[in-house]
């Protein structure tokens, strides 16, 4: 866009917003329409920004388990395979990130550096629920950004030392925060994960029954959405999966998800008229 010449009569001054409507931009358009028209979302697709998709999250007997699949995609393209989503923030807590890459890439390096520089400070973590207020003032002061399409909706999980309880919130993109009792899912394939762990889930369930329904439901967003990425055996890509209780964080190994899948795909494999499975 040039810069705009006037003649001296015509001259708008110092009125800005009639140098807006000269120029043929109106002042008065509400931003999220304007957004919608001329760029949101659009802007990110169209700059072919990295977007990270479905994560889960559900508490158990013991804690609190942590799920999301490793693919980015940019628009229609798969842009990595291998991307980490959920990712430890101190001993006893984790964040799972779905939408714009970069930035909530950024959002869990400054969020573990501050707790970390609070713990230094004040000799002991902070709260449970503190660190949940800290990153929905983080994802609030990603607003601006989220306007331009730039949107970051974490889930923060972690088990609180005070409670004896694991913990899980959700936030969305102006930094609200909402505490879930059972289970929490976002990203593009959140409805079906989330519906896979509404079915199957139980407040008795132990450990492996919560890890068991975390990979199906990823299993099962896979599935149905194409920006969600299922295990991939040949390049020995899983999902990350991770456990929060009394004694911390723990991801699990490749070798075990690998194993879970495998008798998931058995659970899975087509039956035959006659009751054996089909070969």
């Amino acid at each position: 866009m040039s810069m705009p010449f006037f003649r001296p009569g015509d001259d708008p001054g110092a009125n800005f917003p009639d140098l807006l409507r000269r120029v043929g931009l109106n002042p008065e358009q509400p931003m999220i329409e304007a957004l919608g028209r001329h760029g949101g979302a659009d802007v990110a697709s169209s700059l072919g920004v990295p977007h990270a998709t479905t994560c889960v999250a559900l508490r158990y007997a013991g804690g609190v388990v942590m799920a999301g699949d490793r693919r980015a995609t940019s628009g229609n393209l798969i842009s990595h395979r291998t991307m980490e989503k959920v990712v430890q923030a101190d001993r006893h807590s984790g964040v799972a990130i779905a939408g714009a890459a970069g930035p909530a890439m950024e959002m869990i390096r400054l969020f573990q550096l501050q707790l970390e520089h609070y713990e230094k400070v004040e000799g002991a973590a902070l709260s449970l629920e503190g660190k949940a207020n800290q990153l929905s003032m983080m994802v609030r002061s990603n607003l601006p950004a989220a306007m331009q399409g730039m949107v970051v909706v974490p889930i923060f999980a972690g088990y609180d030392l005070r409670r004896e309880i694991g913990r899980l919130w959700d936030f969305d993109a102006t930094g609200g925060r909402y505490e879930e009792r059972d289970y929490v899912a976002t990203g593009s394939g959140s409805l079906h994960a989330g519906t896979v762990v509404k079915v199957g889930f139980r407040p008795d369930m132990t450990r492996d029954d919560a890890v068991d329904l975390a990979a199906r439901s990823l299993w099962e967003a896979a599935d149905a959405d194409s920006a969600t990425g299922g295990p991939d055996v040949r390049r020995g890509i899983y999902p990350v999966i991770a456990t929060i209780d009394d004694a911390g964080w723990t991801r699990l190994d490749d070798d075990d998800l690998a194993s879970r899948y495998e008798r998931i795909v058995a659970e899975l494999a087509p039956v035959s008229t006659d009751g054996e499975a089909a070969r």
